[in-house]
């Protein structure tokens, strides 16, 4: 049975997620990942690289994120766990922007 058109536009957005994941993967000597529902925006592909960096990327939906994990031969992890999260290096912008004023680090200028 021939691929339907939407078949093919999902195959499509997998090759490309693919291919960032493997590009991102080569600047860093490597990466694991994440997949994580985000509603109705899609499911987030969260990588984190061997060397401790990390990013994401956006798949329309959950499907698409595991084709282009596997087609990338990306290592999946079934949770964001505390053992994978420490692999995590952050550095001042996550400080500021994220967990900063929480946690006692750096404190955004006043607006």
């Amino acid at each position: 049975m021939a691929d339907t058109t939407a078949d093919k536009k999902q195959d499509r957005t997998a090759a490309k997620l693919a291919r960032q994941i493997g590009a991102f993967a080569g600047l860093h000597g490597g990466a694991e990942g994440h997949l994580a529902h985000i509603g109705q925006a899609g499911t987030r592909i969260v990588l984190v690289g061997n060397d401790g960096e990390w990013g994401d990327l956006v798949a329309p939906t959950f499907a698409v994120a595991q084709l282009a994990a596997e087609k990338a031969g990306l290592t999946l992890h079934e949770e964001f766990d505390g053992e994978f999260a420490a692999r995590v290096r952050t550095g001042p912008y996550e400080w500021t922007r994220m967990a900063g004023i929480q946690l006692g680090g750096q404190q955004n200028p006043a607006a």
